[in-house]
């Protein structure tokens, strides 16, 4: 059996990372483009050229719009003839608790997180069943929809539907389109330590995991790639979770057993 190697697994092919420009998205948009895809990447606002890692193409676009991502498919189709691999990584959620969320707050974070990334996998679908080679469409999750997510309940929940949502496209759109998610932790990044917790808790939250470090952009650009790949062929409704071991339970926490853990 040979040994998986990503260097021009993708040459030839197109590829498209919604909020590219920075952090994890950014980290996914590198590993494809050094692995030979033509790389398009979007956000609410990208740096010009100038400012775009060489190789990356940027386009303007908010995927809450559905008017936007149909001229954001509409474009990358016209300049490369097709689209193979799609990456709904844009995402996200501020602190809030339930009780205090606006409404709009709530529909916000759900549109962002649940509805942009369905209206762009059914327009690049559309795209990928007149290839004979069919397509990708990975969606990053989160261990969130997964778990409790306390101060994050609407974006936890929206994370749930997309898991929900891999399971289902994957038997809709197969077998020309294979559909699958990618679900870290927390993730090291300028984002996370500005936005939840900061440096100090950052580092007492890697403690907190089995492999004694948090997930970096690079584990999910990594893990995306693999299952992008033919390696991955099979894999569809599948969902990769990234934890590091996951988490100690809670009640294994607060007895002696959990503090045997803390000292291993």
């Amino acid at each position: 059996m040979s040994v998986p190697d990503f260097s021009s697994s993708f040459k030839g092919k197109t590829v498209l990372v919604t909020g590219g420009t920075r952090g994890i998205g950014a980290a996914i948009a590198q590993a494809f483009l050094g692995a030979g895809a033509t790389v398009y990447v979007c956000g609410r606002s990208v740096p010009d050229q100038s400012g775009t890692p060489a190789g990356l193409r940027a386009i303007a676009a908010d995927v809450r719009d559905i008017d936007a991502i149909d001229a954001l498919v509409a474009r990358i189709e016209a300049e490369t003839g097709r689209l193979d691999v799609v990456v709904s990584n844009a995402g996200g959620a501020p602190f809030a608790l339930a009780a205090q969320a606006s409404p709009r707050f709530t529909e916000s974070v759900i549109r962002l997180n649940l509805i942009a990334p369905l209206w762009l996998a059914q327009r690049a679908n559309a795209v990928m069943q007149r290839q004979p080679e069919g397509g990708v469409l990975l969606f990053v999750g989160s261990v969130s929809g997964l778990r409790a997510s306390p101060g994050t309940a609407a974006y936890g929940a929206a994370k749930a539907g997309v898991l929900n949502a891999v399971r289902s496209l994957a038997v809709e759109w197969a077998p020309k389109v294979r559909v699958a998610a990618v679900s870290p932790s927390l993730v090291q990044t300028e984002a996370a330590t500005a936005d939840h917790v900061g440096e100090a808790g950052l580092k007492a939250a890697a403690a907190t995991v089995p492999a004694g470090r948090l997930a970096t952009p690079d584990d999910v650009a990594h893990a995306c790639l693999f299952l992008a790949s033919g390696y991955a062929s099979y894999a569809s409704g599948s969902n990769l979770v990234l934890e590091g071991g996951g988490e100690v339970p809670a009640f294994l926490a607060a007895t002696s057993a959990g503090k045997a853990f803390e000292r291993a």
